[in-house]
Formats: C-alpha cells, sequence, structure tokens
C-alpha cells in the first residue's frame, strides 16, 4: 500500500534532518519502502511518497525522527487505482 508522508521540519532550515539522513540513512525498518520525494523551496515540509504492507512500520521509523520533524501519514492510491474503484459509480 502506498502511503503519502507529510514532513513538517520543527528546525527552519532542515540542516539537522539531512545531517541525519547523511550520517545514518532514513533509518527504515525491514519492510517500509521509500518510492520518491518532493522538498519545498524554504526546506519546512517534504512529502514522502512510501510503500508498505505493514503501517506499524511507521511507529518504528518516526521514533528515530520525532525529534525534528512532525509527521502526518496519509494512505493513498494512484489516479489509475481511484478511476477503477470509481468506475462503478459513474
Amino acid at each position: 500500500m502506498l502511503y503519502m508522508v507529510i514532513e513538517r521540519f520543527k528546525t527552519p532550515g532542515a540542516i539537522e534532518v539531512y545531517r541525519r539522513d547523511r550520517d545514518g540513512g532514513r533509518l527504515m525498518p525491514e519492510g517500509l519502502e521509500y518510492v520518491l520525494s518532493w522538498v519545498d523551496h524554504d526546506f519546512t515540509i517534504c512529502f514522502q511518497l512510501m510503500q508498505t504492507d505493514d503501517e506499524t512500520l511507521f511507529e518504528l521509523w518516526i521514533r528515530q525522527w520525532q525529534d525534528l520533524v512532525d509527521f502526518e501519514i496519509v494512505p493513498v492510491q494512484t489516479s489509475a487505482e481511484a478511476m477503477e474503484a470509481i468506475a462503478p459509480h459513474l
């Protein structure tokens, strides 16, 4: 299943977030996969597309970053999946 992770950096500029990532990687547990991400130009918000079959893995991952980042986890689907799901109702 796909998830959009919205990260709001607690420290403007996200220096500490990028330093930790550089030094230790994404710190994700086995089974939680990074797909792609986007960061705003002010380095205050990151949007990460992630994938897992076990939503509880987010708890383990978030513990590694909660001192630097506030998280919102949103289950999402592709546009093609949404169209297929809604097609019978059109």
